[in-house]
């Protein structure tokens, strides 16, 4: 898939999902103390939702991809958790493990928002709309690449409907490589910190604790993750 028609197709797909998760909820409430963790795969539906949930909220969240075929992180779901089944939400703070994507996103909006859910997340219209955005990018973010395990998770600062972070994100899973994701939405309470930080308001950005590495730009996200880290 060439650059220009990858960066295409995930427009496509961020327009399928009429840009929901865009900007961050004005009512949010408080924040967990723990990371959330968050077993899934990109190209899922249902695992978007929950994505989508995450970054209106504006929460962190350690992804563990999940690609069909994965030999990390599915195993360790069935051996912590009982199936192979997701999204699956492991929230330390609650004390809980949530499969569902509906029971997921009720329960991200009760404990750290106002209660209310959007109905860009609730309804029959929503997976028609999510599964279009998957169906866009051609099962991009689906299935698992062999690759090398990083000692620890990279980092990741982007937003959930954002086409450039999609292009990051789809590899980070096709390679099985955890990360955590900043989403850093309009409106979101890290984007000041992060323009200090960094110098500038730009998505993504990609910091990997294990080589030191820090990066702009899709393309050379992408660039670096399969030299680094594919076989």
């Amino acid at each position: 898939m060439s650059r220009a028609w990858g960066v295409f197709t995930s427009n496509l797909a961020s327009i399928a999902r009429l840009g929901y998760s865009f900007k961050v909820r004005r009512d949010n409430g408080a924040r967990p103390t723990r990371t959330l963790e968050l077993y899934e795969f990109e190209a899922c539906p249902f695992c978007r939702k929950v994505r989508e949930a995450l970054s209106v909220l504006d929460l962190d969240v350690l992804i563990k991809p999940c690609p069909k075929g994965g030999t990390r992180f599915r195993p360790e779901a069935v051996e912590r958790h009982g199936k192979a089944m997701f999204p699956l939400l492991i929230d330390a703070d609650a004390g809980v493990a949530m499969y569902e994507s509906d029971a997921i996103i009720l329960h991200l909006h009760a404990r750290y928002g106002s209660g209310k859910i959007s109905a860009h997340l609730t309804g029959p219209q929503t997976m028609v709309l999510s599964s279009l955005a998957s169906v866009a990018r051609r099962g991009k973010g689906q299935k698992v690449r062999p690759s090398r395990q990083p000692e620890q998770p990279l980092e990741l600062w982007g937003y959930d409907v954002s086409p450039y972070t999609r292009l990051a994100r789809e590899v980070l899973c096709e390679l099985e490589l955890p990360y955590i994701q900043h989403n850093i939405a309009r409106g979101s309470a890290a984007r000041p910190a992060f323009k200090e930080m960094t110098g500038k308001l730009q998505f993504p950005y990609l910091r990997d604790p294990n080589t030191g590495s820090e990066m702009f730009e899709s393309d050379s996200i992408c660039a670096y993750l399969e030299k680094t880290y594919a076989l």
